[in-house]
């Protein structure tokens, strides 16, 4: 099938012009002015004279299905790719989980299945280990040659993800050496169960003391650990949703050093703020998630770390639980408040808006922070992440002029709130191709169940 994009401002990362875009099957194969005198026949043209064309979002970080804290996230791979791709997303890199006496495959597994027949967009994982006797270190190489290049290691979470230093420095010795990264949730989770213990203790348990026990110094000391065992271990290392300026200042102080630290935020800790936990009637534990929202005065200062380079990448870590349902699980102890939030389909249009709209950072800017840079750290560039012939056509038309109004009653992910519940955004998707399908026309779904493909990434950073 081939489809003619005509008349769209096409922006990339480095790019940013006027131009018709040829697709033939699923890549990229013209682009160029006035393709219709010089292509001869299309299946499709899609008019795009006023709107911007740009490449498909890659959110690489979600959790689909995932069980945590006696329930599972609400939205499976069907649910939650579907409302991805409305979001303008057209990849994920879900998180698999390697439980206690699996071997790295298995858990992996576990992964396909819940994946295959329902995911709607391409997807990839990253796999959670937390079980890793130095038996089991060559499959860490095995698993990459697999087309699975990177890994996730927890410091929080004792008893449940938690490994110990060693673990860290073992496992990124091996998978540095192989071309891989390190994904880590760093927070120094031995105090925070501590802290939570205590809190329980003196009858603390409302919603807010999620947060107040899990203070911003935990993080930055665990995102200060990670940086150095990655350095003994002459590893790159990626700190995944960073909250706040303290754990900033440390990946800054890494990267002016010239080390290979990477980080993400998301759009949760640009945009909202410890604030909400103090809502009435149970409704902060809409926002009970890891790490928790922090004061407003640290969201400058990651736009900052975002322009600066910083920060390279903007996720979502969607992990969205009900509140009438999961979320309640916790009413009598916060620590038992399934921990996470939806957004995968939000994304797009939060930081375009909150970025773009409001001069925080420019076009090619949002294109790189939603897109191209996960696409290079994470091993799928430029088969994603752009627009250029031979590339995939995964490609978003969006109105940069359209406004809507975030709320649970329209948005697609199943779940029955929404974190950003009223907010007004500019800039909406539109369109969505997926290699050159399209799934999503004039804001509704045309896509199916199943057709997302498992993406095999080649080493990383």
């Amino acid at each position: 099938m081939k489809t003619l994009i005509q008349n769209g401002h096409v922006v990339t990362a480095i790019d940013s012009y006027t131009a018709d875009i040829l697709i033939d099957g699923p890549t990229i194969a013209m682009i160029g002015v006035h393709l219709e005198k010089v292509v001869g026949a299309v299946d499709k043209t899609i008019d795009a004279t006023g709107k911007l064309v740009i490449p498909g979002g890659i959110d690489p970080h979600t959790h689909m299905d995932l069980p945590f804290g006696g329930t599972s996230s609400s939205d499976d791979f069907e649910t939650g790719t579907r409302a991805a791709a409305l979001g303008g997303t057209t990849t994920i890199i879900d998180f698999a989980v390697q439980y206690r006496g699996q071997s790295l495959n298995q858990a992996l597994d576990v992964w396909f299945a819940k994946a295959e027949g329902k995911a709607a967009i391409d997807y990839g994982f990253h796999l959670i280990v937390t079980d890793l006797p130095d038996q089991r270190l060559p499959e860490l190489k095995t698993l990459i040659q697999q087309g699975v290049p990177s890994f996730k290691l927890f410091m929080a979470y004792p008893g449940v993800f938690l490994v110990d230093d060693g673990t860290i420095f073992k496992a990124m010795s091996v998978v540095g050496e192989a071309g891989g990264l390190i994904c880590m949730h760093a927070e120094n989770g031995v105090v925070i169960d501590v802290l939570v213990k205590r809190a329980l203790a003196e009858g603390k348990t409302a919603p807010k003391y999620h947060a107040l026990t899990r203070p911003a110094r935990a993080e930055a000391e665990g995102v200060h650990r990670a940086i150095a065992i990655s350095e003994m271990a002459n590893s790159p290392v990626y700190i995944v949703h960073l909250s706040c300026n303290e754990a900033l200042k440390e990946v800054q102080a890494a990267r002016d050093l010239g080390l290979p630290a990477y980080a993400e935020t998301c759009p949760q800790y640009l945009f909202l703020d410890d604030t909400y936990y103090e809502q009435e009637d149970f409704e902060g534990a809409k926002y009970v998630m890891t790490p928790p929202l922090r004061d407003k005065a640290n969201q400058e200062q990651l736009w900052k770390g975002l322009r600066g380079n910083d920060l390279q990448v903007i996720s979502t870590d969607h992990c969205p639980f009900c509140f009438k349902e999961q979320k309640e699980l916790g009413r009598d102890d916060f620590s038992k408040i399934p921990n996470g939030g939806p957004g995968v389909e939000n994304r797009m249009s939060l930081i375009f808006d909150g970025g773009v709209v409001q001069k925080r950072i420019s076009l090619n800017r949002f294109v790189e922070l939603t897109s191209t840079a996960a696409a290079k750290i994470f091993g799928l560039f430029p088969k994603k992440g752009t627009i250029a012939v031979g590339s995939d056509a995964d490609i978003v038309i969006f109105d940069p002029s359209l406004q809507e109004t975030i709320s649970a009653k329209t948005h697609h992910m199943r779940v029955d709130y929404n974190a950003y519940e009223g907010r007004t955004v500019c800039g909406v998707t539109e369109t969505v191709l997926v290699r050159g399908n399209v799934v999503v026309e004039g804001r509704i779904f045309k896509g199916r169940a199943g057709n997302g493909r498992f993406l095999k990434r080649s080493t990383s950073v």
